[in-house]
């Protein structure tokens, strides 16, 4: 974070230099403009490449300024990227703690459904033992009709 702030401050102070050099520049011009002052061919063309230089200078600026929009961009984006995902682990984790829920009552609908199935069958075998008790007493009372 301290490295952001530095490079920050070193953009700034450029730009600061870059706007005053523009600045002196264009003062030149004017004056050059206004007082129609000729002067040697070594200063003139001092004079071209300092707005040669200006003029680059003018289109860096702008080239920093695109660069550091995209990377706000750029990091708005990665930021929005970690909180969907963040979302979607929470999201799979809940659905994880849903289906061992479901996943419990199942096994323990099971359980239910196995203890009334047993006792069914005991049920079952009562009855079965019963209606052969309730045959053999039929078969002995008529054994013992037919004799009288």
């Amino acid at each position: 974070m301290e490295d952001k702030g530095k490079g920050t401050d070193r953009w700034s102070g450029a730009v600061a230099n870059l706007t005053e050099m523009t600045s002196n520049l264009d003062s030149l011009q004017k004056l050059l403009l206004k007082k129609a002052v000729y002067v040697d061919d070594e200063t003139f063309a001092r004079a071209s490449l300092c707005s040669e230089q200006a003029r680059t200078i003018k289109v860096l600026e702008q080239r920093v300024e695109t660069l550091e929009r995209e990377l706000d961009a750029a990091i708005t984006s990665a930021a929005h990227a970690r909180s969907e995902k963040r979302q979607a682990e929470a999201a799979q984790r809940a659905a994880e703690v849903h289906v061992q829920e479901v996943t419990k009552e199942l096994e323990n609908t099971t359980k239910v459904f196995q203890l009334h199935m047993d006792e069914l069958r005991a049920k079952q075998e009562e009855i079965n033992k019963r209606d052969k008790d309730i045959k053999l007493l039929e078969a002995i009372i008529q054994t013992l009709g037919g004799r009288e």
